[in-house]
């Protein structure tokens, strides 16, 4: 059983030294996971996003100011209202209606994060402020919850994106409380990364007045947005008024891509969930020969007449496509837009002549460690320590083995976790071989000697692994990056060493004390 654990885990290592055209042609029902190398050995790209809560706090504002109008528009209470200095600002027609307004209000708070077990967390709060005055502020515990809410969907919306670019293993995590890190090894195109990552992507469907001149005044109900230059460049005017309603957003799609029209031009093809499919037939139904615009963060990407009802719940977007511009829109509409606006702070290019001297500094690190720690014990404890190197190249290649299968990624601390493990592998013979000279020196017999000095060490060693394992938990646990790439390795090389350093050198060193049956131990 001891064999065949490290035959396996040796073979699952075999694919990493295997090139491309040799994985080709690998047996399919052998293991062929290969080790991802991170940012810092094969070269990418690195960057730092702040996301915009106070953008999520403009809009919050908005869309309250908007709930409590509705409101008091359904209780016949007449107000003016306006957002200054980060609050809404009530003033009422008819102040001998403030008791009411009040109790209005408080049924449009919303508890944030409630469930059957807490309460949760008031969104607003408000004040008089004066005569027929109220003033409603956002809470801090609920800016607080609704800024963490926004960086977990940004981060879910920007995986889904860089996902869909087919990229491997990409890094992204929350640092700090408004950044997000997005570290994607092998690419070397940042600028494609950040127009990809960096769309919002706000996808939004409106009725076009086109009775509304470029130069005209825009009425109460509705606004202007720019035409995209692409659309421009047809002859189609700089701007043009919509209807303020939305017909339908990118939250009504469920699938979008590329696609191609009857003449055979890239377009972008959508499809909407059911609820969108039946407003969308409604809308179109009543508005043939009628222009509407599809907006895409606040610019009008397209804008077709409504030929005829469209009641399958898909279509497509025209426009100046190409092929690549086209497959770009569709997965960021299918990957969802992104709750707030993102600016990059930091940006770092790796280039993979850093990584490859990275690689090499680490081989010629790994390789002067190997070898003055064979050779040492070699020396000190003769056959011995031959058996211990032998169980050390096998403990190696079960760690490159583990790490394939669990797709682990592997960086430059995690190549240091790897040179230390070597350490840490080989003082366990250390305390075993010296507890053996221990056993023969006080007079037992060869045999004896041996098992008592493998059982009476295994406790130390097991003693000495486990601290050293919680410390390399704890350090996954809290840490970011490159120290979590430390700690797997760590945790990983400290599991196999023990079975390496215990049970394979134990198994070997047993046969060979049954076949020869020694009377002295050179040790």
């Amino acid at each position: 059983m001891i064999s065949l654990i490290a035959f396996i885990g040796v073979l699952m290592a075999v694919p990493n030294f295997l090139s491309d055209e040799q994985l080709k042609n690998y047996p399919e029902f052998l293991p062929s996971s290969q080790l991802t190398l991170g940012l810092d050995l094969q070269g990418g790209v690195h960057l730092l996003w702040e996301v915009d809560l106070a953008e999520v706090e403009k809009e919050k504002l908005e869309s309250k100011r908007g709930d409590i109008r509705d409101a008091f528009r359904a209780e016949k209470i007449v107000l003016r209202s306006s957002i200054r200095k980060g609050a809404i600002h009530i003033k009422l027609t008819d102040k001998s209606q403030t008791d009411k307004a009040l109790e209005v209000i408080g049924d449009t708070v919303e508890m944030l994060g409630s469930s059957l077990t807490t309460s949760g967390v008031a969104d607003i709060e408000y004040e008089l402020a004066g005569e027929g005055i109220i003033v409603v502020k956002l809470t801090k515990d609920g800016l607080v919850m609704r800024g963490n809410d926004v960086i977990t969907q940004s981060i879910e919306v920007i995986r889904r994106r860089i996902d869909g670019m087919g990229t491997k293993e990409p890094t992204i995590q929350k640092q700090g409380d408004s950044r997000i890190l997005v570290q994607v090894p092998g690419l070397d195109d940042p600028q494609k990364l950040k127009d990809l990552v960096g769309k919002t992507a706000k996808l939004s469907f409106q009725l076009v007045n086109s009775s509304i001149g470029v130069e005209d005044r825009v009425p109460p109900g509705y606004e202007r947005f720019p035409m995209a230059e692409s659309e421009r460049r047809t002859g189609l005017p700089p701007s043009i008024v919509v209807s303020k309603r939305k017909i339908l957003t990118g939250e009504n799609l469920v699938d979008a891509g590329l696609g191609y029209d009857q003449d055979n031009r890239p377009v972008v093809s959508f499809r909407f969930d059911r609820k969108g499919s039946k407003d969308f037939a409604k809308v179109t139904m009543k508005n043939v020969n009628r222009q509407f615009a599809i907006i895409l963060d606040n610019v009008v990407i397209s804008a077709p007449n409504i030929q005829s009802p469209i009641l399958g719940g898909s279509g497509i977007i025209t426009g100046n496509f190409t092929v690549e511009s086209a497959s770009e829109l569709g997965l960021l509409l299918k990957a969802g837009s992104l709750p707030a606006r993102l600016t990059v702070v930091e940006e770092r290019t790796v280039g993979p002549d850093l990584g490859s001297d990275n690689i090499e500094a680490g081989k010629i690190a790994a390789i002067i460690g190997l070898a003055a720690v064979m050779v040492y014990i070699v020396l000190s404890y003769g056959m011995f320590g031959m058996v211990a190197n032998f169980a050390l190249m096998i403990n190696i290649g079960m760690i490159f083995g583990l790490l394939s299968t669990l797709g682990a990624t592997l960086t430059m601390p995690g190549v240091a976790g790897i040179v230390l493990t070597v350490g840490m592998a080989v003082d366990a013979n250390v305390l075993i071989f010296e507890r053996v000279r221990e056993e023969y020196r006080n007079g037992k017999n060869a045999l004896t000697a041996l098992t008592s000095g493998y059982d009476k060490a295994f406790s130390t060693i097991v003693d000495a692994n486990v601290t050293t394992l919680i410390a390399a938990v704890i350090l996954f646990q809290f840490g970011s990056g490159p120290i979590k790439g430390f700690a797997v390795t760590l945790m990983i090389g400290i599991m196999t060493s023990m079975f390496t350093a215990v049970s394979m050198s134990r198994m070997i060193i047993s046969a060979w004390a049954v076949k020869k049956r020694p009377t002295t131990l050179k040790i």
